[in-house]
């Protein structure tokens, strides 16, 4: 296994930046997730360091050693398409050992290799099958002990799950974790789903128009977004702009207390970041507590265990509203139209600056 860096990457095509002098490393059996939306660089990335792709500046270096003018085939990477790319008229072994047979293995251990690889995904009564005799998770299982027979020191996969069904690539993101620390390959996956990146990476590299904005641990990047856009596209976030008073930000008429306020000189515009699970909801009693605001019950969306609420603060313009995420047992005493008191705890909220 080795570390893999890109040092000062850059790519353009026909004069528009993809990736700007990227720096990123990851540790020897790391498991990194690139995040980000459509365009934001993150598949250029991934073909720069499996060398399908020249990079018009930087190096890319893989266990000490600058790899950036090698071929793909001589960087000993195993990489799984999201397309799956089996060979159609190979059964399932067969395209297991087709790696070692083209590296010279011999023959013996190719199809010991296949057949062991083939059980830890979960598919040794699969091997003699061909692809279209297998849904679209076996396949992409196939495609995954593939490029695991080679032996890589790096193990790429770009979106391998986002062709399959909800349930099925809920099912092999984690079976892709586990068959990661089992053989402790680094490996760099590529997604634009949130949950999956969250749910399965030690470190997490958020992308955005071609830079890197924070690389952190999934619970990092969800707890202590670095900026504006992180905060925004992980997880959901109300968003209330406002400036600071006094160690809290004044939204409106509204004084609302957050903590992370205090970083701030007065009167300096910022926005408030309030997580729906943060935000507890109570019935009105005609009193409102300084450390709570007024909110009229919206919308509600129904998510089995949890129930969101949307909450309109009268006074604010529209989009200056909350959430908040509640068991549904308890968020049906809460009606639409209704008025609540919102709490949160004032060390809850993140508070980043729009200057």
């Amino acid at each position: 296994m080795a570390t893999v860096e890109a040092r000062g990457v850059s790519k353009s095509y026909a004069g528009r930046t993809v990736l700007a002098k990227l720096d990123l490393t990851m540790g020897d059996g790391e498991l990194v997730c690139l995040l980000g939306p459509s365009g934001c660089g993150k598949t250029t990335l991934l073909r720069i360091i499996a060398g399908f792709i020249t990079p018009d500046a930087g190096e890319v270096v893989v266990g000490g050693t600058d790899v950036t003018a090698l071929p793909p085939s001589a960087r000993r990477m195993g990489m799984v398409f999201q397309s799956y790319s089996l060979f159609p008229n190979m059964t399932a072994r067969d395209n297991v050992r087709f790696g070692p047979r083209v590296g010279g293995v011999p023959m013996a251990e190719q199809i010991k290799r296949a057949d062991r690889l083939l059980e830890m995904v979960g598919l040794a009564s699969h091997r003699d099958k061909f692809p279209h005799q297998m849904s679209g998770g076996q396949q992409q299982r196939v495609a995954l002990a593939r490029a695991l027979a080679v032996q890589p020191q790096v193990l790429l996969l770009d979106e391998p799950l986002s062709a399959l069904d909800a349930k099925v690539r809920a099912q092999l993101r984690d079976e892709i974790r586990r068959i990661q620390r089992e053989t402790g390959v680094t490996t760099v996956l590529v997604t634009h789903d949130q949950e999956e990146a969250l749910s399965i990476s030690d470190r997490v590299a958020v992308m955005n128009e071609g830079r890197l904005l924070q690389v952190a641990s999934p619970a990092q990047i969800y707890r202590e977004p670095a900026d504006g856009f992180v905060a925004r596209f992980i997880g959901a976030a109300a968003v209330l702009s406002g400036v600071t008073e006094d160690g809290a930000v004044r939204v409106g008429d509204l004084v609302l207390q957050a903590h992370g306020a205090r970083q701030h000189v007065g009167g300096h515009k910022v926005d408030l970041f309030l997580r729906p699970e943060h935000v507890r909801l109570e019935k009105m009693n005609g009193h409102i507590p300084p450390d709570a605001v007024a909110a009229d019950v919206g919308d509600t969306t129904f998510f089995g265990s949890l129930t969101r609420i949307r909450l309109t603060i009268p006074g604010l313009s529209e989009g200056q509203g909350l959430w908040a995420d509640l068991p549904s047992e308890h968020a049906e005493q809460f009606a639409a139209g209704s008025r609540v008191l919102a709490r949160w705890d004032p060390a809850s909220p993140r508070v980043i600056s729009r200057n």
